[in-house]
């Protein structure tokens, strides 16, 4: 199964980004394998739409799943449209996140988990 997962970094060891529309990077991840595929969200610089932007990018790069720390109502109706399922409250490194799925420690989310425009204040 592929899934995405939103990082602050370039692999497995990089921490999950708690903001899915302005994350940095997606990892999409084959959690059979644990190969992955990186992918720059170009949307996370975006004056608006950001959200949406990101989740048609993830859509079409073929992911079931994504892994956030949090996602707003219209990057979560967008993925939900697509047929992915998104699981929010995600932390730690992608690796552990990956494996916190596999294990079958997260459920995926019925809404949203923040209001649009959550992620656009600068993080310190």
């Amino acid at each position: 199964m592929k899934i995405a997962v939103t990082a602050q970094g370039p692999d497995l060891d990089a921490a999950v980004d708690p903001r899915f529309g302005r994350a940095a990077y997606f990892l999409l991840v084959d959690t059979e394998t644990m190969d992955f595929s990186l992918m720059e969200n170009e949307a996370s610089q975006a004056a608006g739409g950001a959200g949406v932007s990101a989740a048609q990018a993830v859509i079409d790069a073929g992911a079931e799943a994504v892994l956030t720390g949090n996602c707003g109502p219209n990057a979560f109706r967008t993925l939900k449209a697509g047929g992915v399922s998104v699981y929010t409250g995600v932390s730690g490194t992608v690796r552990e996140a990956i494996e916190g799925y596999v294990a079958g420690r997260f459920s995926p989310d019925a809404g949203a988990n923040v209001q649009s425009h959550h992620g656009t204040e600068p993080q310190e």
